[in-house]
């Protein structure tokens, strides 16, 4: 009985440790989805914070985030100080190690 028994739970913690082992969550494997989660959660917060703003030109600047919290931020807006205000609202988001601007200032029409 008591052989039966060590048996069964030997069969069972072999089969369970793959399953443990996957479950890691890992930013260094990239192929793995729960890894691009996290950078779309950074994206999303920093995309709605900018839109809170209300301010029209601010709907023309790209957000994207890499593995290593590093925020990339392309576009145009029409002053400075707007583009001063997406960089500032991306570097005070969660989870941002910093933050990469490319974003221009959009020339008059």
């Amino acid at each position: 009985m008591k052989n039966k028994f060590v048996t069964t739970c030997f069969l069972l913690g072999t089969f369970l440790i793959p399953i443990a082992g996957y479950s890691a969550d890992s930013d260094s494997d990239r192929s793995h989805p729960g890894a691009f989660v996290k950078d779309s959660a950074i994206t999303t917060k920093i995309k709605a914070k900018l839109a809170e703003e209300k301010m029209g030109s601010l709907i023309h600047i790209s957000v994207d985030t890499d593995k290593d919290g590093v925020v990339w931020l392309s576009g145009t807006a029409k002053t400075q100080e707007q583009i001063d205000k997406a960089v500032s609202i991306a570097h005070d988001t969660e989870g941002v190690k910093s933050v990469k601007s490319h974003i221009t200032i959009q020339k008059a029409d």
